[in-house]
């Protein structure tokens, strides 16, 4: 049995008291990953955005609202952890500053100054190399154009063991279409369909290849 530790869903940056920059992740991938790993008969530690969605109560669940507090929870839990399987969608990006107050109209442009947040799965992919752990990381990779590419591009500079690529389409959807690429950048399997039955795939391709038989 292995310890995984699941970060799921979006995040949220918030530029004034009310308002926030955020995506479209629902948890659903999420969700049906951590399903999908009790199911084999694992333990899941889950560092969740907000969303609509229920974990399993045989999940442990860490709830938080930014990136940056999903990325301090997420090291906090994984020294305890065989892996990581990073499915959450954290948002890219935060303002320079929040305002104390709500940004009043005024019937001008506003400008925002923004900067990226820090990188969950290559912080904890990398940090584990340096350390010579065995432990396994695997990231998800949301793509548009030249969706390979920067997968492969993704996969190493995340250090991940395998990367999972899907598209836009799968935000909030009830279903998902990935592709699984290895160390090397080759795809080693293909799913199309429900989330729930794309997420057992995903899973026994990382049964398979990563958690070791105790």
């Amino acid at each position: 049995m292995a310890r995984i530790l699941f970060t799921s869903g979006p995040t949220r940056q918030y530029l004034d008291p009310v308002r926030y920059l955020t995506n479209a992740s629902s948890g659903r991938m999420g969700l049906a990953l951590v399903e999908a790993a009790l199911a084999a008969g694992h333990e899941a530690v889950v560092v969740s955005g907000p969303v609509e969605i229920t974990y399993p109560t045989a999940a442990r669940v860490i709830p938080v609202l930014t990136t940056d507090e999903m990325l301090a929870a997420a090291r906090d839990e994984f020294p305890h952890c065989d892996g990581l399987i990073g499915v959450a969608a954290p948002c890219d990006y935060k303002p320079t500053k929040v305002e104390d107050h709500k940004i009043a109209k005024t019937g001008e442009p506003l400008t925002l100054q923004l900067i990226e947040t820090p990188d969950i799965v290559a912080t904890l992919g990398n940090e584990r190399l340096q350390q010579g752990s065995p432990q396994w990381v695997v990231g998800f990779a949301l793509e548009t154009d030249d969706r390979h590419f920067r997968a492969v591009t993704k996969l190493q500079k995340k250090s991940c063991d395998l990367i999972v690529l899907n598209g836009p389409e799968a935000m909030n959807s009830l279903t998902n279409d990935v592709e699984i690429l290895d160390r090397t950048g080759a795809v080693v399997a293909k799913f199309q369909g429900s989330k729930g039955d794309v997420a057992q795939g995903i899973f026994g391709e990382i049964q398979a290849r990563l958690i070791r038989t105790r």
